[in-house]
């Protein structure tokens, strides 16, 4: 692998968003590497539930969001009920299944799931405008490479790449982790300008050159 012949080491970026600042009564924090959704009332931990989150290619977005909506009987696949979480580049939320021997894995797209009786308690409990928070690197798992990232892909790690990149004063759109036609043209003109292959990816070169590796 690349990252072999650097001997890089990943750094953390920026804190995604949207950044929450209000508190309720209630709060939620999500530890996908342990598979772990723990709720606190007023600060103090009132019930650890076991999750599944999303796999390495669709990674459940880390950051401080809240829950926007909440939602009965979707589908099977998101069980008896849906808690949505206001990410800005898609629908992400906290639901039910009807594949529970994925709690405890990573196996979703994105969301977290949990198992139908769990997520019904948990509905009954947290009202909309609870602050989530879902710990991790913005580039994934420590123990992988990022995603190589190119037009059409979505996530925090895109939204870093586009920060990073406005940053350095490539990019001048809106930093929503949409990667778009925008985000190709100023990532190209990066490419370039560092000798890269000037392919509009994403790849280990471009964190390096970006500082996100070290």
């Amino acid at each position: 692998m690349i990252s072999d012949i650097f001997s890089i080491q990943p750094v953390h970026g920026e804190p995604s968003l949207p950044i929450v600042s209000e508190e309720g009564i209630y709060s939620i924090e999500v530890y996908p590497l342990r598979h772990e959704l723990i709720v606190y009332a007023q600060g103090n931990r009132f019930k650890t539930y076991r999750v599944a989150v999303g796999n390495l290619s669709t990674p459940t977005p880390v950051g401080e969001y809240k829950v926007i909506y909440k939602g009965r009987d979707w589908g099977p696949s998101f069980g008896p009920r849906w808690l949505g979480l206001n990410v800005p580049w898609g629908i992400y939320g906290i639901h039910g299944t009807n594949k529970p021997q994925s709690i405890g894995q990573h196996q979703s797209h994105g969301c977290i799931r949990m198992r139908n009786r769990d997520v019904m308690e948990l509905f009954d409990v947290i009202p909309v405008g609870t602050k989530v928070t879902i710990h991790g690197h913005l580039l994934g798992d420590p123990a992988h490479d990022p995603r190589a990232l190119a037009e059409g892909d979505v996530g925090g790690d895109v939204q870093l790449i586009q920060s990073r990149l406005k940053s350095a004063g490539y990019f001048q759109g809106t930093i929503n982790g949409k990667f778009r036609y925008d985000t190709t043209l100023a990532l190209k003109q990066f490419q370039k300008d560092h000798d890269l292959p000037v392919n509009g990816v994403v790849s280990i070169s471009v964190y390096y050159e970006l500082g996100l590796y070290e």
